[in-house]
């Protein structure tokens, strides 16, 4: 076999494997510095699972420089966050689900002192199209404040849940050809994925008066109204990136749940949004990105992650908002208020339920 015969076969077969990995739930979805022209030298690798939502980050070739000037080289693949603790992470050296729960889980499987790491958090916010949102404002589920945000009203919005509420039975709804059937709000899947998780928190707390669920007896009573919230749904993504680029292109549903970083990251890359609003439910869970070191490296990595100014202001880029640094994130959405709710005015923050009580919650949407 020549040279050439040899080379096409080896690319047929890496291609067949990298298939079979793609298929097999876990992905591999960055190698920090693979694409990087930086030629600084990283002393320390440090391997570590993601959540898909910070793949982009730390595939930015500016954050591979930051921390390759830091000593540091990433391997990180991605998972859904509540799929973290399923996975053998005995070669890893941290995991990076997207909140506190499933955090605190695998924190208690780690042997490094010290606690969770939290560089950086995003409120989760729903996305809708100007028609739709102005709708849901029209009929007391929404107001709107700025020319493209405003708050999802969770109150009303689960009452007009439980009642399978149609487009067609709000005010003015037959202005839209696109709004039909019943009103609901595409989220990821509860079982695996952060943001679908946390929004069961938020709904379920809204719903059972503001208590947090604690008890079997608590998810009995609030069971029926989640169930509706998510089979309605059909088919569910893991990541909330696939479903928000759908909505960015123009088709499925109206509403969707998506990280309001998603949103930020776009307008400060200066990409258009057409005619998209940022609804912030006024009762809501804001998604606390959270490290768990599991060696040393691990800590090491979360700490710098934390503190160093440059990687702060590289999260920020991405649309993430850094622990205890608010003023930064002010500065670089400065331009965007039509958009962003920098100060998260009067929205509630729900708090959540432990993550035995969450993964029992999302479990009985099930059926």
């Amino acid at each position: 076999m020549g040279f050439r015969e040899h080379a096409a076969c080896v690319r047929r077969i890496v291609g067949i494997v990298l298939a079979v990995l793609l298929i097999g739930g876990v992905a591999v979805a960055v190698v920090a510095g693979r694409d990087s022209k930086d030629t600084s030298t990283a002393t320390k690798t440090v391997r570590g699972v993601i959540g898909s939502e910070k793949a982009e980050f730390f595939a930015d070739p500016d954050v591979v420089k930051a921390l390759a000037a830091k000593g540091f080289t990433v391997k990180a693949e991605t998972s859904g966050s509540w799929a973290m603790d399923q996975l053998p992470l005995k070669d890893y050296d941290f995991a990076f689900p997207g909140s506190k729960a499933p955090a605190d889980e695998l924190q208690r499987k780690s042997s490094v002192k010290g606690g969770p790491i939290r560089p950086f958090y995003s409120p989760l916010v729903v996305v809708a199209h100007r028609g739709a949102a102005q709708v849901l404002a029209d009929n007391g589920l929404a107001t709107l404040s700025a020319k493209s945000s405003g708050k999802l009203l969770m109150g009303p919005y689960l009452k007009a849940a439980k009642a399978d509420r149609t487009w067609q039975r709000l005010k003015g709804a037959g202005k839209q050809a696109e709004l039909t059937g019943t009103v609901f709000i595409t989220t990821t899947d509860p079982v695996s994925s952060n943001s679908g998780a946390l929004y069961l928190a938020a709904a379920s707390y809204v719903a059972d008066g503001g208590r947090v669920a604690a008890d079997e007896a608590a998810i009995d009573r609030t069971a029926p109204l989640l169930k509706k919230l998510i089979q309605v749904q059909g088919a569910q993504q893991t990541s909330s990136d696939a479903p928000f680029r759908d909505f960015i292109s123009g088709v499925g549903n109206p509403l969707v749940l998506v990280y309001e970083s998603q949103v930020a990251s776009l307008l400060l890359q200066k990409q258009d949004l057409g005619d998209l609003v940022v609804l912030y439910p006024d009762t809501t869970v804001s998604s606390d990105h959270t490290l768990v070191p599991l060696t040393d490296s691990g800590r090491q990595f979360g700490e710098l992650l934390s503190t160093d100014r440059r990687l702060r202001e590289l999260a920020v880029r991405h649309g993430f908002r850094p622990q205890g640094a608010a003023a930064e994130f002010t500065a670089a959405t400065a331009g965007h208020t039509d958009y962003i709710d920098r100060q998260l005015t009067g929205i509630r923050q729900a708090p959540v339920p432990t993550a035995t009580v969450l993964r029992a919650m999302a479990r009985r949407t099930r059926g």
